[in-house]
């Protein structure tokens, strides 16, 4: 079982609030992302679950016994770092193994254990070898290899993949979401990467500010933003947000139109604008139109497509794809 429940969960340094009333249910199994921009308290509450913080008020429930005074050693949490946290004068199996060594846990079981977990994560041919003789990728698959090994009712991720490059957090992202099918364990993972929090969570919730913005799958915050906030924050290229009285609408103070929902044209449209830039990504090109008053829009069109730079063309909104935002930011249903 690995079932987390936050009650209005709050946390200040000095007269600084940094988490402002969280509630949240994670259910056993789950995999839920925390999200949200730099500040926004998504790795100060994982430390709060983790009990490496402890909260200003509020409770922190584990398969629904309070544990805000019990210390992180018994929480059946295991926590896995960006920066690895390996012990460089260790191999790769000691590492793995220190934790249960500690707990004084059987041999027969610690050797089965890591047996496990090194097939789990293919780490057969570096057993023997100490983190100075690993890449980041391979560091960190040893870091969740020690948080696999302890078999902990929670997994805790804190932006586990911001240290590799591209390719690696690709590969690595990969082994996550595998590990998470394996083992149907419960994860909170924390991340300022939106294409991690859509690729890989069964749930995500929106931070900002020390406030949850809104909490649903991916493609329900991707489809059903709850205001302006969540709108512009899940999907890259961003939402395209124009004033809606730069188009001579009057149902809504703003409106939200994705990258992707609009196409172009030379004979009219929504918007008229000057070409300023254009970004060939193969399977994909966006392009960047200066509306002027209506500000910069992003286009993004399948397929290879060649724009002169300050041509003009005609943006033309998909009616049916339009968001409608009041005066507060919320959405107009």
């Amino acid at each position: 079982m690995g079932s987390l429940a936050l009650r209005n969960i709050t946390k200040s340094f000095g007269k600084v609030d940094v988490i402002k009333g969280v509630d949240l249910d994670v259910e056993d199994g789950e995999f839920v992302i925390f999200v949200g921009p730099s500040g926004c308290g998504k790795s100060t509450l994982l430390r709060i679950i983790a009990g490496l913080e402890d909260a200003s008020g509020g409770s922190v429930e584990i398969d629904g016994d309070a544990v805000n005074a019990t210390p992180p050693s018994k929480r059946g949490i295991a926590m896995v770092f960006q920066t690895y946290a390996l012990y460089p004068h260790l191999t790769v199996k000691d590492n793995m193994s220190l934790g249960l060594k500690q707990a004084k846990r059987p041999p027969a079981q610690i050797a089965e254990r890591v047996d496990l977990a090194t097939k789990m994560l293919s780490l057969e041919p570096y057993l023997e070898r100490r983190p100075a003789e690993l890449s980041g990728g391979q560091r960190q698959r040893v870091a969740i290899g020690r948080a696999v090994v302890r078999k902990p009712k929670l997994f805790l991720f804190d932006e586990p993949l911001s240290n590799l490059d591209a390719a690696l957090r690709v590969n690595t992202r990969l082994e996550i979401a595998r590990l998470h099918r394996e083992l149907s364990a419960t994860m909170i993972y924390v991340t300022h990467d939106q294409t991690e929090a859509m690729t890989l969570a069964d749930r995500i919730v929106v931070l900002n500010a020390g406030r949850i913005e809104q909490i649903g799958t991916p493609m329900e915050l991707y489809n059903d933003p709850a205001n302006l906030f969540v709108a512009g924050f899940i999907g890259s290229p961003q939402m395209n947000f124009v004033e809606a009285s730069a188009i001579g609408r009057e149902d809504a103070r703003t409106i939200g139109i994705r990258p992707e929902h609009i196409s172009v044209s030379t004979t009219g449209g929504d918007l008229k604008g000057r070409v300023s830039h254009v970004e060939h990504l193969g399977a994909d090109t966006n392009v960047y139109l200066d509306c002027g008053r209506a500000g910069l829009l992003c286009i993004r069109l399948f397929g290879e497509h060649q724009f002169e730079i300050d041509s003009e063309i005609h943006a033309r909104f998909d009616e049916g794809r339009i968001y409608r935002f009041d005066d507060k930011g919320d959405i107009i249903r």
